[in-house]
């Protein structure tokens, strides 16, 4: 394995050693982990790592997801499950 020296700025330094804390690991366990995210895999290909990732189990979602993602920032609220977006209103000319 190489050695490698990094300059980073003070607060990027101070982030990533709370994070290694945090996880019980080393900084340098850390960076390399963050280096073969943003590159990829050692076989080239890249991680897709949020493939899956949003599995509810509700088959709505898709048909949903201008309306459940209003509500999660703050837009509105999110109806019962099967029934259906709000319907808007033309606007008055």
């Amino acid at each position: 394995m190489k050695r490698t020296t990094v300059k980073i700025p003070d607060e990027l330094d101070a982030r990533l050693r709370h994070e290694a804390t945090r996880r019980s690991t080393t900084v340098s366990a850390l960076t390399r982990e963050a280096i073969e995210r943003y590159l990829g895999t050692q076989d080239g290909r890249r991680r897709l790592l949020a493939a899956g990732a949003g599995r509810s189990g509700r088959s709505e979602v898709s048909e949903r997801i201008e309306e459940i993602l209003r509500a999660e920032t703050g837009g509105g609220q999110v109806a019962p499950p099967g029934a259906g977006a709000p319907r808007r209103r033309p606007k008055a000319r």
